[in-house]
């Protein structure tokens, strides 16, 4: 899990990523539309590094994950994974490399096979990508199982013996087993009950911080990113429209997606006051976003300017970057 640990760059790279879904129609299934799930996406996610992204369901967070590791092909630009672009390698060289970057899904019963005992379920990669030996496979299955605070005899049972928190935990070993150096995590927590999910969370962080691994981690809940990650992208409409050290970001957001965001996570002080943003309306569609500015449909400091130019994504006074053409004015409100 060290190769080419002393290469100058990013680990995980994106640039001008896109991704379009065409909207298909009739008996003989015409293109009538895209949806632009993505829209020039800049990301860089460096070796041992936690990157979450947040935003609403439909933003293209997990299209976003999903392109990083060519799950599904990028419509247009460019995904490099150590220094090497994937975007138009050969089936035969990323196979070779798949073993690198790994995914745990977000649905843990959909996930394993029903029809393959755990051992074998966590045998199978390292047979793929040969691992270990034959001889060896067992006692990798045992480490992989202790990795993740299961015991070892759990490798003879099947996947619905097992409650949503365990499965995801094989899940999440089925991902270790090829000693991979990124791992995307799509939201790996948000089928499984309250109580189990601040394990998963506190598991995945150990192993990001034991096996020094990069991690995307794609959640909703913004209490648990401003706790786990080094750096978060909040997404929108298939754009980055905030991006910076999770610090950074949440004590001082610049963009008024972000604010609205954060003004509805829950205080645990009842003493404390915090003035809740209610955005008007829902998201445009993906498939006829707005010109200039996706957002300026439901900002609430929208002004003609954002209605018809679009913002880059660049450095503000406070320390990040957003997109937008007035940073921190509604925090400043």
């Amino acid at each position: 899990m060290t190769e080419n640990s002393d290469r100058a760059g990013p680990l995980v790279e994106a640039r001008a990523l896109s991704k379009s879904f065409p909207v298909r129609r009739g008996v003989l299934q015409r293109t009538v539309a895209e949806v632009q799930a993505l829209r020039g996406v800049d990301l860089k996610i460096e070796q041992g590094e936690t990157y979450a992204l947040v935003g609403e369901s439909g933003s293209g967070k997990t299209t976003l994950g999903r392109c990083l590791i060519r799950l599904i092909e990028p419509t247009s630009g460019q995904v490099f994974f150590a220094g090497e672009e994937l975007t138009g390698m050969a089936s035969g060289e990323l196979r070779r490399r798949r073993r690198r970057f790994q995914m745990v899904f977000q649905d843990p019963y959909g996930s394993l096979n029903p029809r393959m005992r755990v051992g074998k379920i966590l045998a199978e990669p390292l047979a793929i990508h040969k691992i270990v030996d034959r001889a060896a496979r067992e006692d990798e299955v045992d480490r992989l199982l202790e990795a993740v605070g299961l015991p070892s005899s759990v490798k003879r049972r099947y996947p619905h013996e097992f409650s949503g928190g365990q499965r995801q935990r094989i899940g999440i070993a089925r991902a270790l087993a090829p000693r991979p150096d990124f791992i995307v995590a799509d939201e790996p927590v948000s089928a499984l009950d309250v109580s189990v999910q601040a394990q998963i969370v506190n598991l995945l962080k150990d192993l990001q911080e034991s096996l020094n691994l990069a991690l995307l981690f794609i959640a909703h809940d913004l209490a648990v990113v401003s706790e786990t990650s080094d750096r978060v992208g909040v997404m929108y409409l298939g754009r980055l429209v905030e991006e910076g050290p999770t610090a950074s970001v949440f004590g001082n957001p610049q963009h008024p997606y972000t604010v609205s965001l954060l003004s509805a996570v829950p205080v645990p002080d009842p003493e404390t006051k915090r003035r809740r943003i209610i955005l008007p309306g829902e998201p445009p569609s993906p498939s006829d976003p707005p010109p200039g500015c996706p957002f300026h449909t439901r900002c609430p400091i929208a002004e003609e300017r954002c209605r018809s130019e679009e913002p880059p994504l660049a450095m503000t006074p406070a320390g990040h970057a957003a997109a937008c053409h007035f940073p921190g004015s509604l925090a400043a409100c």
